[in-house]
């Protein structure tokens, strides 16, 4: 397929732990705040089964991802089961009053991205989109 790229990404927001959780936890919600994330569909049959569609600059990509780890408050671990292949893990970390949410991606480079652009470039748009993403998470939760 292509080599993998990694990213870690993090921001802090002024509302509790309770709330960053359940507002991860809705997958469905993602693409509020998530600029390449078209839609989020959990699978009626297995809940731990969602399918994704993403878009950007004309790349389009589906795949299906499986929770692989969740602990309440605390973790939201997945992988690809399907499509583009990609893994991580979304933290949250109480800080008393505010949280902390920290979201660590890893993917590999479809080949033809991969000729197309240079792996730098690309890691430093992806990771610059991400952490936006973490910011308009932040204004998301703020304005609820």
């Amino acid at each position: 397929m292509g080599k993998w790229l990694e990213h870690s990404v993090q921001v802090e927001v002024p509302i509790p732990l309770e709330e960053a959780w359940s507002l991860w936890s809705d997958l469905e919600q993602m693409p509020r705040w998530m600029k390449w994330i078209e839609s989020v569909k959990i699978s009626e049959a297995d809940p731990d089964i969602s399918v994704w569609k993403f878009g950007s600059n004309g790349f389009n990509f589906d795949w299906k991802a499986r929770i692989v780890r969740k602990i309440d408050g605390q973790i939201i671990q997945w992988e690809s089961v399907d499509g583009l292949p990609n893994r991580g893990a979304v933290r949250f970390y109480d800080r008393h009053g505010s949280s902390i949410v920290r979201l660590a991606i890893a993917y590999a480079i479809p080949g033809i991205v991969g000729q197309i652009m240079d792996d730098l470039f690309l890691g430093r748009v992806v990771e610059s989109t991400l952490q936006a993403d973490m910011d308009r998470f932040k204004a998301y939760a703020i304005a609820r």
